[in-house]
């Protein structure tokens, strides 16, 4: 039996008192409805996902913006829609700008069509995109909390100007970035955010912002947080002792702010490519597991002085269940839409 989302979340609520930021990314929503998904709560009560994750101790959703892609899913009108939706039920926006008109991740960040191909014109044009993109959320009456320059940018963005073998222009990029969100008419100014992936990595983290940081543009005051991805299913050495380590590690040194800003942990994984690290390879592949795993992450992003925030990557998703991963379901609803339940569970924790 699984449990269900308000659940869930409250218990990480109740588990983490000290995170600031609890959120789910809800990107797709307005996919889904169109796709004929009406959601549910745990009683069956059809309800827009935004009451129900309120009701369930969620207060902040995350949202992807690409530039122009083909069917306008997740551009920049799509998310103000969204964010309206969100600021009218009571919860904070977290906007994060992929810069492609598409995915945007280790793997790929394809500079988006019509770009410059030369760095001064497109850190030119990336300060004035992300300047127009942040008045039109001002615009709109939404003002986000934190604004992510970048998704997952471990291997730079806007490539191949942006790539790790030119950190001198990655700097000048992100740079630019910060400076059309500081320049906008957001007013109060969200907090400014680097994301990289492999948060428990901390070699990737000190490398990547020691190279950054030493080029002398991208200065430490052009932004206020570090966001990680960290997921169970990709490596045996994603432990909560490898994140504990390097969240601490990343405070120490720069003094940001940092957050857990997507993970996720399956219902359904019959075939995983990898190995689970051995610190979480004992709990259940379903809605109890989840329950498990969220509040180990929680307890250990609490832990950490300065850490801010975690966030459930995509769990309404039903058409895109396994979410990128090799896990057959990680979302935390049915296929049907609704949040599913098993109270009790809660009760003991």
């Amino acid at each position: 039996m699984r449990l269900n989302l308000s659940t869930l979340l409250l218990s990480l609520a109740a588990s983490a008192d000290a995170l600031q930021y609890k959120g789910v990314d809800w990107s797709s929503v307005i996919v889904e409805e169109r796709a004929g998904v009406r959601y549910k709560d745990v009683n069956g009560r059809e309800k827009p996902l935004e009451q129900i994750l309120v009701e369930s101790g969620v207060n902040t959703v995350r949202q992807r913006v690409w530039v122009n892609p083909w069917d306008g899913n997740y551009n920049l009108d799509y998310n103000i829609q969204l964010a309206r939706r969100a600021k009218a039920a009571g919860l904070d926006v977290y906007v994060n700008f992929h810069y492609s008109d598409t995915w945007a991740d280790p793997a790929h960040q394809t500079t988006p069509a019509g770009w410059p191909n030369n760095i001064g014109d497109l850190a030119w044009k990336l300060y004035n995109y992300t300047l127009d993109a942040s008045n039109r959320f001002a615009d709109a009456g939404i003002q986000p909390t934190i604004i992510s320059i970048g998704n997952e940018i471990t291997q730079g963005l806007l490539w191949p100007l942006g790539k790790t073998n030119n950190f001198g222009n990655i700097a000048r990029l992100l740079h630019s970035a910060a400076w059309g969100i500081k320049d906008s008419r957001l007013n109060p100014k969200p907090k400014i955010m680097v994301h990289l992936d492999n948060g428990w990595n901390w070699d990737t983290q000190n490398w990547w912002y020691t190279n950054v940081l030493n080029q002398g543009s991208f200065l430490m005051s052009d932004f206020d947080m570090m966001g990680v991805s960290f997921y169970p299913f990709y490596s045996d050495r994603a432990s909560l002792e490898s994140l504990r380590s390097s969240l601490n590690n990343m405070v120490s040194r720069w003094g940001k702010e940092v957050a857990v800003v997507e993970t996720n942990w399956p219902t359904s994984c019959p075939y995983p490519r990898y190995s689970f690290p051995a610190d979480v390879r004992n709990l259940p592949f379903s809605a109890a597991g989840q329950v498990e795993y969220i509040t180990r992450v929680a307890n250990v992003v609490s832990s950490v002085n300065r850490a801010v925030g975690l966030f459930y990557w995509e769990p309404a998703w039903i058409h895109n269940a396994n979410l990128g991963s090799s896990c057959a379901d990680n979302t935390m609803f049915t296929p049907q839409g609704q949040a599913l339940s098993s109270l009790s569970v809660f009760q003991r924790i």
